[in-house]
């Protein structure tokens, strides 16, 4: 096969550790070497196409590491499938997704796996790799994981939510992080006492309160930080490492702190929804709270600055969308009148390079660290980096050309997730996606899509890189 070269010109290169002016060599998929503008290469660098950044970011791919393409949830499926979220992602400036593989209870782990490889494969315009969910935690499962970890998918979900779906008692949970402690795998926690919050959603019931609203008031800050405390301290036990999905409140982060300033390896997300949005959003009428159903739940406002802090303090470390769409028409109205038959979900993958661009904008984190929790950061906690997460010699050639001065308005008439409604309609931002390359072939080109649909591979993951 000849060789490619494109070339990147005249922008401001930022990774999690660097700002620099420089030119990016792009040959054969792959970053070749950077350039300080207006240092002396020995040579002019000649290339095939020459793309001008002047006055734009140069910046790696997007890492999302908590997606959920075509996910049954509640007798129905998320709407995106692996083509149009990837696309989508893509759109939004993220080149690598990493989805869930769901383990049916009373099934090998293996065949939960093949039915993800089966549905992604082809038809990803991005590259993908998978976490396993743990449904089943039993002999066989347990052992299922080492082999799980050799193969490349190195982390497994375990649910304190969801009885008779997902859920894993203490004992479960407690015998995988020992296994995880041995294998290297890295143990992701939905952490939400989920028999409590059943309780409290049949008493809602029964007392008529059946609004999306009340999907928020029953789903307790208390019984996240309980369930978040309990899951750290079962890890301590087993002497494994943890990963704490979409952290929502201040109080599970308390507890995320409290660990970490133990030494402990203890990690936690969150995500733009819970960063942006609000209970103010779930009590929007006529059942327009419905769209805002998301588990955990959306926080009162005052919950924003906390996780804020966080992301500054770098007591959270990732922000990843958990991206879970379901139409509002034919979807989300299966609640109507019962909140607990809401599918939980919201569409995210689009917009959470921009929105976190708009924290820039707004002053609540930095550039650098912008690309440290989007790119950087879950790349090297999901053991994929320095291949994506940067741009540096050697590493994949995912880079995002960034336009941080054009103003657009979110919207679900301009974006291109499989979902009918968007969670963050009407809101003007600041910065915007303008050309994207996935290992050096451009899939976004001046805002046009020019990728294909099975240009996407599969990317087997090492073992999170945050472990000695």
């Amino acid at each position: 096969m000849s060789s490619t070269r494109t070339l990147i010109r005249g922008g401001l290169v930022i990774t999690a550790s660097d700002e620099i002016h420089a030119d990016v060599l792009i040959e054969d998929g792959r970053i070749a070497a950077l350039a300080a503008q207006g240092s002396a290469v020995s040579e002019p660098w000649t290339a095939d196409r020459i793309i001008d950044a002047t006055n734009k970011y140069v910046i790696p791919g997007g890492v999302d590491a908590h997606t959920h393409m075509e996910l049954p949830f509640g007798g129905t499926f998320a709407s995106d499938t692996f083509e149009t979220g990837t696309r989508a992602a893509a759109w939004g400036g993220t080149t690598t997704i990493v989805d869930f593989a769901v383990q049916s209870v009373g099934r090998p782990l293996r065949e939960g796996l093949d039915a993800w490889y089966a549905k992604a494969d082809g038809n990803c315009a991005v590259d993908y790799g998978f976490h396993m969910i743990l449904s089943d935690v039993n002999e066989s499962s347990l052992k299922e994981m080492d082999r799980l970890v050799e193969e490349g998918v190195t982390s497994f979900k375990l649910f304190m939510a969801y009885p008779g779906v997902f859920y894993s008692d203490d004992g479960q949970i407690l015998r995988a992080m020992q296994r995880s402690a041995t294998n290297g795998g890295l143990i992701m926690m939905h952490a939400e006492n989920g028999i409590a919050i059943d309780v409290l959603v049949e008493q809602a019931l029964a007392e008529g309160r059946t609004d999306p609203r009340y999907h928020g008031e029953v789903r307790r800050v208390l019984l996240e930080a309980e369930a978040t405390h309990r899951a750290i301290q079962l890890a301590r036990v087993a002497g494994a490492p943890l990963y704490v999905v979409h952290v929502s409140a201040e109080e599970a982060l308390a507890e995320l702190a409290a660990a970490r300033d133990m030494g402990l390896p203890v990690f936690g997300e969150t995500c733009p929804q819970y960063l942006f949005l609000s209970t103010d959003n779930l009590a929007e009428p006529d059942f327009g709270g419905a769209k805002y159903v998301c588990s955990t739940p959306l926080r009162p406002k005052e919950h924003q600055a906390a996780l804020w802090r966080g992301l500054r303090t770098n007591d959270l470390q990732v922000v990843s969308t958990d991206h879970c769409p379901f139409c509002f028409v034919g979807q989300k109205d299966l609640g109507r009148g019962d909140f607990s038959k809401i599918p939980n979900g919201l569409p995210g993958v689009e917009n959470r390079m921009d929105l976190l661009h708009q924290a820039v904008v707004d002053g609540h984190i930095t550039r650098r660290r912008w690309i440290e929790i989007a790119c950087a950061t879950p790349a090297r906690m999901f053991g994929m980096y320095p291949k994506k997460g940067t741009i540096a010699p050697g590493a994949d050639a995912d880079v995002v050309v960034y336009d941080p001065h054009t103003e657009q308005t979110l919207s679900v008439e301009t974006h291109h997730m499989n979902v009918d409604y968007s969670a963050y309609e009407g809101k003007r931002v600041t910065g915007q996606v303008e050309t994207v390359l996935s290992r050096g072939e451009v899939v976004i080109d001046q805002r046009k899509f020019t990728g294909r649909t099975g240009h996407g591979q599969y990317t087997p993951r090492g073992t999170c890189q945050y472990l000695g």
